[in-house]
């Protein structure tokens, strides 16, 4: 089969060893970012398998339609960039391993660096040194304070053993079942959403971006957070409500953020308001991109396309297609 794997920045793919899975296909990589639909589509016009990294990419009915020959698209995790109903009309398959195991440590990792980072203003200390100057302020630390865990699935719980680790003292917001289950693991819940963010120094936000959750922090809660707090979005941008962040850091409530996704993406303009301001630590959705979390993501996007050339494929999404075939 013809297969095409988009974005892949670093050209990565090809050197895990999960990448041998592909053997006897024809692999076509791409190492740089294309949206516009005409010019997609003129790349893809041979693909018949399409491999997604995440959602750095699109698919659309204008682009499906103008791709007769693809027949399958393998990825992992959620697929808000993906018109599902659009593949089904054009006849595509949409598989989708949903990663119900083990967390991404990796993502766990990159927040509590993150953590780390605004607490003790690293980048700002780093950009003054290589400026010339000495120390520029002073950080905290943070053992002894409240660390807040809005959601609880498999990172969170990560991130409350490393705050456990850390001396923190563990505050958790969810939905009323989560809730039940952080209590069950001897978590302290909050008491309101509203003394959640009142209360937490550190507020870390876990959860899957979904329409029940979309916007689900908005500029009042982030209002009623200390100056002092610091607010870490390693999960999704539409978590917040458009631009309540930007206004909330402006006005110094929370004092400081630390994100690594964003509403757009991916971010190339270097006066983008919410990077360019002086209380936000922010990196490139990275929170996936190690060599050791693409082998697990890879290995399990691949043996969807062995599946499928075998005839029998897996973690479909849209079985009406098969239906019709």
């Amino acid at each position: 089969m013809k297969i095409s794997i988009l974005d892949d920045y670093h050209d990565t793919l090809s050197s895990l060893p999960c990448f041998a899975k592909l053997k006897g296909h024809e692999v076509s990589i791409w190492t740089d970012h294309v949206q516009e639909t005409e010019a997609l589509a003129k790349r893809l016009e041979n693909t018949e398998v399409l491999v997604l990294i995440r959602e750095r990419t699109q698919i659309l009915n204008p682009l499906l339609q103008q791709l007769p020959k693809l027949k399958m698209i393998s990825q992992r995790s959620v697929y808000p960039h993906i018109d599902v109903e659009a593949c089904t009309r054009n006849g595509v398959l949409l598989c989708s391993g949903q990663h119900e195991g083990t967390p991404s440590y990796a993502a766990a990792e990159l927040t509590w660096g993150l953590v780390l980072a605004a607490a003790r203003h690293i980048p700002q200390q780093m950009a003054s040194l290589k400026n010339g100057t000495w120390q520029t302020g002073v950080g905290q630390s943070l053992r002894g304070k409240t660390l807040g865990i809005y959601g609880y699935g498999r990172i969170a719980r990560v991130i409350v053993d490393y705050g456990k680790a850390f001396g923190m003292n563990i505050l958790v917001w969810a939905s009323e079942a989560s809730r039940a289950h952080a209590r069950d693991d001897g978590l302290k819940v909050a008491t309101s959403k509203q003394s959640f963010f009142a209360d937490c120094d550190i507020l870390s936000l876990h959860m899957r971006l979904k329409d029940a959750t979309r916007g689900i922090v908005g500029a009042c809660d982030l209002a009623v957070m200390k100056p002092s707090a610091i607010l870490i979005n390693t999960s999704r941008a539409g978590l917040i409500e458009k631009d309540a962040l930007l206004n909330a850091l402006k006005a110094g409530r929370p004092g400081m953020a630390a994100i690594d996704v964003f509403d757009e993406e991916p971010v190339t303009v270097a006066d983008d308001p919410l990077v360019s301001l002086d209380n936000l630590i922010a990196t490139p959705h990275i929170g996936y991109v190690t060599h050791e979390e693409y082998e697990i993501q890879f290995s399990d996007i691949f043996d969807q396309i062995v599946a499928y050339a075998a005839g029998s494929p897996i973690n479909i999404i849209n079985p009406q297609v098969l239906k019709k075939s």
